[in-house]
């Protein structure tokens, strides 16, 4: 069957092609458009409950999560706060870093407010001004 050189170059032309078909249905486009939005706001939704569980303020936490869809996080926000309002949950302290507004305000508290004076004169300058 294979001894006829024609139908021996024609598999070795075709043989390329059909790896690469095979190769085709194994790659798979990855998620649709459609998942990979239901990811994002599943995401940002998440994100939005856990700022609001740890007592954040809506703006700290669009500050924090930057790359999440803000009304996504929204969402998710206003549920938890809905959620923690029916059933009289308190906030938990978050043990991560400090909200931006939090970390500002406390660095501006632990400075004193001491006001700047104006560098002295040297003694050499200020004695060859009154030699001169």
């Amino acid at each position: 069957m294979w001894s006829n050189p024609d139908s021996l170059r024609a598999l070795r032309r075709a043989a390329p092609l059909l790896i690469l078909l095979a190769l085709a249905g194994c790659l798979g486009g990855g998620e649709s458009a459609e998942a990979l939005a239901a990811r994002r706001e599943a995401e940002g939704k998440a994100v939005g409950g856990a700022c609001r569980h740890a007592g954040r303020a809506i703006e700290d936490c669009f500050a924090l999560n930057k790359r999440a869809d803000k009304a996504a996080v929204f969402a998710g926000w206003r549920e938890m706060n809905d959620y923690m309002r029916d059933n009289k949950v308190e906030t938990v302290a978050p043990q991560g870093a400090p909200a931006p507004a939090e970390s500002a305000a406390k660095a501006e508290a632990a400075t004193p407010s001491v006001p700047t004076e104006a560098p002295a004169k040297p003694a050499a300058k200020a004695a060859r001004k009154t030699a001169s």
